[in-house]
């Protein structure tokens, strides 16, 4: 079997679930992509593209897939090998969906048990909207029922699910079944004994054990009767054993002044049972990790339904790319399309991306609106669709996994007076350069801006042949012909330029060396050209002659 598990599950230990933004990369806190590549990227938008997932947990691992991608070649082919044996076997595939339609119903259940706060009185089961926590009335009874329920659910409707053939449905199921034979299962399918905070299961306990069985209910059997039986005592008492005091009224009088008392007991039993039981058992539940690795489980079902879904609803060409297990970063793709404006635009023009030994270093040049940012966002988009395991918008595709995947764009909004705009970019530029690997992925919006053409030359092409000499795949859009030149003379990149026809671009590259600006065409299109000043200027100059 293989190893396709996290080092961390999704299911939080704490006292508060897991949701996206505890997945979502921080500056403390990331792996392949940063949070200023999730930003440029547009990750956000990927991630609701291609989700067409049914539960929560599977929601959190899609996102996961997608924000954290997975760097294991072998992990990522049986993934694909998965996929292709739900599509190809319509009764395994159509088991899975209603294994995992079913259990999506009762799914916050468990989620409610695990994370309530249950704060007394009349008992809820839906939380507080007047709280941001998940608060219910009641001591959980009800919550605890229904959230060990989904868990028996999901281990006994998993056994009719027909025996896959791939390795990774295998683990999969097999993480399911095997929590179906762990202690804690146990537990959560009753009956569970508890005696001073410590708790068995039924083969656990013996006949001489002091140990209670747990009834998720306020009302019970044995503390009820005890509690009519010794009323009933006392009401004998008065009537037969004090006759002197001449009348059996006292007696019902004493006893109605017990019947208050009742719920009080009630009450303080809901109390004992919710401090002392509930929340020590669903702290065990939390920590877990079978239970863990089985809620992953379902999750990485749903994961998997979720992108045969967008495979089928999805209109063109589509593919899922060939897995390469090597140590320089390669990505091959023919006619790819972005997978954000293909919707938007059904006319999106393709482009082939070719990232290889040959062509580590890429260079896009041509004027603005041309292409060039669209084809760049193509390229990181479609590297993490298929590292995440799902379908590409391409007729044909290679690609191995990235360590770090980078993407700098200009950011106005950090610059400070201390270092400008020049000083901010090249230390951005120096953060990727000494993190990168031979397997990453990088893209450079220009270079080196905010300063004198010659030492932005200088700096850029030192720069790029660390790149080149690094071994990353690297990407860099500019404007610069000249520097261009210089790496071309040198035997270094491959150069792509955007096409322009008379009528405005086609949004194809094609190979070469744009040196044409067309900046007098883009100010024109906003009305800002030299025609539109000087006409500006002669309307001011009649308004106030």
């Amino acid at each position: 079997m293989i190893d396709i598990w996290r080092t961390q599950f999704i299911l939080s230990d704490s006292d508060q679930p897991t949701c996206l933004d505890d997945i979502r990369p921080t500056e403390t806190n990331y792996e392949a992509l940063d949070p200023k590549t999730f930003e440029a990227i547009e990750t956000e938008a990927l991630f609701h593209t291609i989700d067409q997932t049914k539960t929560e947990i599977g929601r959190l691992v899609l996102y996961r897939s997608l924000v954290r991608p997975t760097q294991d070649a072998q992990v990522l082919q049986q993934k694909q090998i998965a996929l292709r044996e739900i599509e190809s076997n319509a009764q395994l595939y159509d088991a899975l969906t209603e294994y995992v339609g079913k259990v999506s119903s009762s799914e916050k259940s468990l989620k409610h048990l695990l994370y309530g706060e249950f704060v007394g009185g009349l008992a809820t089961d839906e939380p507080s909207s007047h709280s941001d926590k998940l608060e219910f009335g009641g001591y959980g009874y009800r919550q605890y029922q229904d959230g060990t329920q989904f868990v028996v659910d999901l281990v006994e409707k998993a056994n009719v699910i027909p025996h896959p053939q791939s390795a990774y449905l295998q683990t999969i199921l097999d993480a399911i079944h095997n929590f179906g034979k762990s202690r804690t299962y146990a537990l959560m399918e009753g009956p569970a004994y508890s005696a001073n905070g410590k708790f068995k299961i039924k083969k656990e306990k013996s006949a001489f054990d002091l140990y209670s069985r747990f009834h998720p209910s306020l009302f019970k059997v044995l503390p009820i009767l005890m509690f009519f039986v010794a009323a009933y005592g006392i009401l004998f008492f008065i009537e037969n054993l004090m006759p002197e005091l001449g009348t059996s009224y006292f007696g019902y009088g004493l006893l109605g002044l017990t019947v208050p008392v009742f719920p009080i007991i009630l009450l303080a039993m809901g109390v004992s049972d919710r401090d002392s039981i509930i929340y020590p058992l669903r702290k065990q539940f939390r920590e877990n990790p079978e239970l863990a690795k089985a809620l992953e489980a379902l999750g990485l079902l749903d994961e998997l339904l979720s992108f045969c879904r967008y495979g089928e609803t999805y209109v063109g060409n589509k593919i899922l790319p060939e897995i390469l297990d090597e140590k320089q970063h390669r990505l091959i793709v023919s006619k790819a399309r972005n997978p954000l404006l293909i919707k938007s635009m059904p006319d999106y023009v393709p482009n082939d991306i070719h990232l290889d030994q040959a062509g580590r270093v890429l260079v896009i040049t041509g004027p603005n609106s041309g292409g060039k940012t669209a084809y760049c966002k193509t390229i990181v988009q479609i590297q993490l669709l298929g590292q995440s395991g799902c379908y590409i918008p391409a007729t044909q595709g290679q690609l191995v996994p990235a360590e770090h995947i980078y993407y700098q764009v200009p950011d106005p909004g950090q610059l400070s007076a201390a270092m400008g705009r020049f000083g901010y970019e090249l230390k951005r530029t120096r953060e990727i350069f000494f993190n990168s690997t031979q397997r990453s992925l990088v893209v450079l919006d220009e270079l080196s801006e905010g300063t004198t053409f010659e030492e932005k030359m200088t700096i850029s092409e030192y720069i790029l042949k660390g790149f080149h000499k690094l071994g990353a795949s690297t990407l860099l859009v500019t404007h610069n012909h000249e520097l261009c030149e210089r790496l071309q003379s040198d035997g270094i990149g491959r150069y792509l330029q955007a096409e322009f026809m008379p009528q405005g671009p086609t949004h194809r590259l094609i190979a070469g060396i744009s040196r044409v600006s067309h900046a007098d065409r883009v100010a024109s299109a906003i009305g800002f050209s030299q025609k539109d000043v000087e006409e500006h200027l002669e309307r001011q100059i009649e308004t106030h002659s």
